[in-house]
């Protein structure tokens, strides 16, 4: 017999071969995240917690504030994992340039409960807030919440939230011209997000369906630029649309009512 024919088909010699199993191709992790911590040896703690879940991936690590900003704009992740004491630029700023600028969704994590960090940063934009101390696998979670689209902010940080707005003698109103934005009826869900009450107490308070209700808190997150209840929060008591209350139970219940409702709460203005 001649030689075998060089010329026979490659696929057809494949297919002669018992026993060999089809490759597979492997999925790409479904959520890109940007680390920014100014020590090395945190972020790959980090780097090594989230991608052994082989559904995150880091696409990014930042050592200082001018950084992360630089590599969010340039890679552009699903999420940014700011430290609240990042060096150089700080956190705060960081949070608002990354969120004005693009559709990146910012975990900052802080220190303990009082971190001066919390409220200047939901107003800057920030997504999700997390204490330091967040047990590895809430943190995973996190990601991949914000990764979707929705808000987080733990029970324990609403509290306190609300705590220390309902403190406050009298309002700041930072943005009067933004309540001129809002109906009537938008400024009265305001207030009742802002006193803790999720969307089905609203809807029963104002004698509403479930989706009016809905509706309603969404345009007004649209029309205030929110990114989440909490931020709405801060809104109805710096403007005055929620009065500062002096019992300290009365405060604690509706902040535990909030931290019930909003824990894990749908940012996106369609899906709240």
């Amino acid at each position: 017999m001649g030689l075998t024919d060089s010329s026979a088909p490659t696929a057809v010699l494949h297919r002669i071969r018992p026993g060999r199993p089809a490759a597979k191709v492997a999925a790409s992790p479904a959520v890109r995240v940007l680390l920014a911590d100014s020590q090395g040896l945190v972020r790959a703690g980090f780097r090594v917690l989230l991608e052994d879940t082989e559904r995150i991936s880091v696409v990014g690590e930042a050592a200082s504030g001018e950084e992360a900003v630089a590599i969010a704009q340039r890679l552009r992740p699903d999420v940014a994992l700011i430290d609240a004491t990042l060096p150089g630029l700080d956190s705060v700023q960081v949070t608002r340039q990354i969120a004005s600028r693009s559709r990146v969704a910012v975990i900052l994590l802080i220190a303990s409960q009082d971190d001066e960090h919390s409220l200047p940063a939901l107003r800057a934009g920030a997504t999700g807030l997390l204490l330091r101390d967040t047990e590895p696998a809430e943190l995973v979670r996190a990601v991949e919440t914000l990764a979707r689209g929705e808000a987080l902010l733990s029970p324990r940080l609403t509290r306190r939230l609300i705590a220390e707005l309902a403190s406050r003698p009298e309002p700041a109103s930072p943005s009067p011209g933004l309540l001129d934005e809002l109906t009537a009826r938008e400024r009265e869900v305001v207030a009742l997000v802002g006193h803790g009450l999720g969307n089905d107490e609203i809807a029963e308070r104002l004698v509403v369906t479930h989706a009016t209700a809905k509706t309603h808190v969404s345009r007004a997150m649209v029309k205030l630029n929110a990114h989440n209840r909490a931020a709405l929060v801060v809104f109805a008591y710096e403007t005055g649309l929620v009065r500062p209350r002096t019992d300290a139970g009365t405060i604690i219940g509706a902040a535990d009512e909030l931290a019930n409702a909003s824990d894990v709460m749908t940012a996106h203005p369609l899906a709240l």
